[in-house]
């Protein structure tokens, strides 16, 4: 099934819902309702923008299906933005009187038969409009360059009035002939210009296309436009009308954040009895709930978390759902669409069908490949999104996120195979580049990708939890480092630039330059710890890690062998020696006072 296949089918579930739009409409942000009199007076102004948060925000409603516009003048049907409604914009309006002249004589053709009562007052308030009338009341600055709707005094809106509705009826086909829909399988008329699509983070405010032919390159065999994948009017109207409905920023069909660049969205084919649990649980499962997203209400969102996380191993236990786990219909087709903003068009940044107990299983995967001991979250484990601004953003910023690898993550995660390795090595570049990796966060993503390699090639998994009898040298350095740091701290106290300012990335990297320099340091501090009778947990430490490396250290370690590098480091640094944690031990014994130059 196509992408837009699967679009068309989801516009069935729109119109058992009642929440389609018909043949013809589309739904709009409005700000403003013109409220007339039956002889076209404007008597009033209705604001109708929502509160969100601090701001007015417009209103999503349906009206007549808004024109495509590129270069030209195109006025929609009873609606428009004030330029073309009243002659007025905040801005300079070098055509502005063009597009009110063409709004009036569209409408006034439009409306020339009629004797509905309420087109009659949209008639008469067009024939006597004049732009300068705008600066008394009703009218408000607010108003200009914002959608504006009409209404009839005592009723409703024009363009839901039963006359306006035949007056706008189905789009025409403009005497093309009939085509093979590649959607439907049915001849009909091809549609010209696809549909418009909104609400993708960072595209175009006025909307961008997903399918479109405006370039010479993009043609064949002198097809114009449309007819190069020929979807008929009524197939491209009901996947856009789909598109856009969730995409809508409330929609329960998108993530809340983008992953990167690409805005998610994602629906079950199935019933809305069947989908609509499926999709609940793939928005807990794909996006569990954070600290950063709480409630207000700890407990609850605690036992949320605990919810997601059982359920999360129940999936990956393979356990049944209907023996106790997830109560969801088994055996449903779910669709997971990343769209990405790229200039006036869209890309499919990742397009994935399966069954859905299939992507749940990879998700619990995920969270299981990303275990690291202690857990640097603290409720659920964290959304894709999340993960990638802890460990790859500079700044720790959304839209540094890399895009590209945000995707190529995703699709990992989804299809079940390997982690890119972009992701292993953006994570040890944030490390040098200053992150603190005692977080635990960009240990557990680069143990993630380690670790999925280790199972599907058969090689060596990084450990969960600390191992002191772990073999591999480079996990052992970490630990080493890591008490180096400790043995630093706990013996000069606060100093402006640790070891692991100046020398982690090259440790890392390279330890048989550094570690000899850091050793000899180390003894230093060793010495005054104990003349002051304190750290001789590090000692013993020492002492077990010198007993894992081999005789002569690595010159230079390989990218995974860093990863393992800071597995260690993290695992020593959140360790428990004698029963008590080796920073709660660090802090009873460092020397209190200001900071030391070193």
């Amino acid at each position: 099934m196509s992408l837009l296949q699967a679009l068309d089918g989801y516009y069935g579930r729109m119109a058992a819902r009642g929440e389609a739009e018909a043949p013809g409409y589309s739904r709009e942000k409005i700000s403003f309702a013109i409220m007339l009199s039956p002889e076209g007076d404007p008597v009033q102004v209705v604001d109708l923008r929502e509160q969100s948060g601090k701001k007015l925000v417009p209103r999503l409603m349906t009206v007549p299906a808004a024109g495509k516009r590129t270069a030209g003048i195109m006025p929609n049907c009873l609606w428009d933005k004030s330029a073309y409604v009243l002659g007025r914009t905040a801005g300079e309006g070098r055509r502005t009187a063009e597009e009110h002249a063409a709004f009036r004589e569209a409408h006034l053709k439009l409306l020339a038969g009629t004797n509905d009562e309420g087109l009659l007052a949209l008639r008469r308030f067009l024939e006597g409009w004049t732009p300068d009338r705008f600066d008394a009341e009703p009218f408000k600055p607010e108003m200009l360059d914002a959608n504006i709707v009409f209404r009839l005094s005592g009723g409703g809106y024009l363009h839901d009035r039963e006359a306006a509705q035949r007056l706008i009826g189905r789009p025409v086909a403009d005497g093309r002939p009939p085509a093979f829909c590649l959607v439907t399988g049915e001849e009909a008329p091809a549609q010209r210009l696809h549909p418009t699509i909104k609400g993708v983070e960072g595209a175009q405010s006025s909307g961008a296309a997903l399918v479109s032919f405006n370039l010479e390159a993009f043609t064949s065999y002198g097809k114009e436009q449309g007819d190069n994948a020929p979807t008929s009017e009524i197939a491209a109207f009901r996947y856009g009308a789909a598109l856009n409905r969730m995409l809508d920023r409330a929609s329960p069909n998108r993530l809340p954040r983008p992953i990167g660049d690409a805005s998610v969205i994602f629906w079950a084919d199935a019933s809305e009895e069947v989908a609509k649990p499926i999709e609940d649980a793939f928005a807990d499962f794909f996006s569990p709930p954070t600290p950063e997203a709480s409630t207000g209400n700890l407990e609850r969102d605690e036992q949320q978390a605990a919810l997601v996380r059982d359920e999360l191993q129940w999936v990956l236990d393979g356990r049944p759902y209907r023996e106790g786990g997830p109560r969801l219909e088994p055996g449903v087709r779910f669709n997971i669409l990343g769209l990405s903003p790229n200039a006036a068009r869209l890309s499919v940044r990742f397009w994935m069908q399966g069954r859905f107990e299939v992507f749940a299983k990879r998700l619990a995967e995920h969270y299981d490949d990303l275990s690291i001991e202690p857990t640097p979250w603290r409720a659920a484990p964290p959304a894709i999104q999340r993960l990638l601004v802890r460990t790859t953003a500079a700044q720790e910023k959304f839209e540094n996120i890399p895009p590209q690898l945000a995707g190529e993550v995703t699709r990992a995660i989804l299809t079940g195979g390997n982690y890119p390795r972009p992701l292993l090595a953006a994570a040890l570049m944030r490390l040098r580049a200053g992150d603190d990796p005692s977080t635990g966060w960009h240990a557990a993503a680069i143990r993630a990708v380690l670790a999925r390699e280790g199972r599907k090639h058969r090689r060596e998994i990084p450990p969960v939890s600390l191992n002191r009898e772990e073999p591999n040298a480079a996990y052992q350095l970490g630990r080493m480092f890591a008490m180096a740091e400790i043995a630093q701290r706990m013996a000069l106290g606060k100093v402006n630039a640790t070891i692991r300012d100046r020398y982690f990335g090259a440790a890392s990297a390279t330890p048989a330059g550094v570690f000899p320099l850091l050793l000899r340091g180390m003894q230093n501090h060793l010495a005054k710890l104990r003349k002051d009778g304190k750290g001789g947990f590090i000692e013993r430490e020492l002492d077990q890690i010198a007993e894992q490396l081999p005789s002569a250290l690595p010159r230079s370690l390989r990218l995974e062998e860093q990863g393992r590098f800071v597995i260690g480091y993290y695992h020593q640094r959140r360790a428990r020696v004698a029963g008590k944690p080796v920073e709660e031990l660090e802090a009873a014994e460092t020397p209190e006072g200001g900071e030391t130059n070193v």
